[in-house]
């Protein structure tokens, strides 16, 4: 069950529809009753441990999680257009099973995992995806 500061954060970025700073957000809620940077960040921090939300470190952003099923199996993958600034979230089962054998075979205890990748998306390249995920 979320707070009514958690569930004001999730509806921002929900509403949003793209990542937001903390900052961002506490512009956006000051009506909410949010008035300092530590309210904002308490509810992303339990927000991300929750799993409804994910921290994009490559934007210093926050965006809220469109899988139901985040995180469980395989971690996300972000595809962020450095044009328009979109960000889709995928799970590639396929790549994430390669890189487990890796990590595995190599005696490495994974903590997190959060895999970002930066290009055009299809619309500003112009054309359609050819995007293959399993």
């Amino acid at each position: 069950m979320l707070t009514d500061k958690q569930q004001s954060v999730l509806q921002c970025l929900t509403r949003a529809g793209k990542p937001l700073t903390a900052y961002e957000m506490l512009d956006q809620l000051h009506d909410d009753g949010f008035r300092a940077p530590p309210q904002v960040y308490r509810a992303l921090n339990k927000l991300c441990e929750m799993g409804r939300i994910h921290r994009l470190e490559t934007l210093n952003a926050f965006v809220a999680c469109d899988q139901h099923d985040c995180g469980i199996q395989v971690p996300s993958v972000f595809l962020i257009c450095t044009d328009c600034q979109t960000v889709s979230e995928i799970h590639a089962r396929g790549a994430w099973n390669g890189l487990s054998e890796l990590i595995h075979h190599n005696g490495f205890r994974l903590n997190q995992a959060v895999i970002e990748l930066s290009g055009i998306c299809a619309q500003c390249e112009g054309s359609d995806p050819v995007l293959a995920v399993d």
